[in-house]
């Protein structure tokens, strides 16, 4: 059976590069993204009602793997990246198919002439990311508060975030043009975004991402990722 499906839009958001996104969506609330549908999908009644509603599930491709084998089994962070469960009991971009599914809030709904565009909160989408469908969260049948979590059962825990002297006087040169920036690097960067497999061990590395149209550079000093530099690219 051949399937073909036809991405409805693409989403406009901070996080240039797959490292360091947010591993679940809502983890890093203060970041929004845009939703912009493709011209076949320009039409106002095609999104009547659902300003009505909080919270949307997307549906979308991790276009980024395209090209990538996918295995029966992955190695999921929240249990270190050393223990493997089958690919269809995590999360994994690494998929038969390789689709995602992400509940995030809707801010707005936009519509002119030149496109419709959904303004979003908690999104942990890499931009430029395909999405191929919009479905209503509902909460009386998607919450399902005693449902069991299995290895990941509550919300990971997070690390201190620290700003060098540089970095801090960066962040002030930076603020009427990001004035969140602070809050975002805090929630991004305490979700730890390293490789899971380096677990505690003394890690002595430079790393960096990018963000909007930023270069963030950090490190760890023992618990804490302490921000170096936040300068344009």
């Amino acid at each position: 059976m051949d399937i073909s499906l036809q991405p409805i839009g693409i989403i406009h958001s901070p996080f240039k590069e797959k490292f360091a996104v947010p591993r679940q969506p809502g983890l890093v609330p203060s970041v929004t993204a845009k939703l912009e549908l493709f011209s076949f999908c320009n039409q106002q009644e095609i999104l009547r009602g659902l300003e009505d509603f909080s919270h949307i599930w997307l549906i979308f491709i991790f276009h980024q793997n395209l090209d990538r084998p996918w295995r029966p089994t992955v190695r999921p962070p929240r249990l270190g990246g050393n223990q493997r469960v089958g690919v269809f009991a995590s999360r994994s971009p690494f998929r038969p198919n390789p689709l995602g599914l992400s509940a995030v809030e809707l801010l707005k709904t936009e519509w002119n002439s030149s496109g419709s565009v959904l303004h979003l909160r908690g999104a942990d989408l890499v931009d430029g990311t395909p999405v191929l469908d919009i479905k209503p969260y509902l909460p009386y049948s998607d919450a399902l508060p005693q449902a069991k979590g299995a290895f990941a059962p509550q919300r990971p825990t997070t690390i201190e975030v620290a700003f060098s002297p540089q970095a801090e006087q960066q962040l002030v040169e930076l603020r009427d043009c990001y004035p969140h920036l602070r809050q975002t690097i805090c929630e991004l960067l305490g979700q730890d975004p390293r490789p899971a497999y380096r677990g505690k061990k003394v890690d002595d590395r430079l790393y960096g991402v990018s963000l909007y149209d930023l270069n963030l550079k950090w490190k760890m000093e023992a618990d804490t990722a302490l921000v170096l530099s936040v300068s344009a690219e």
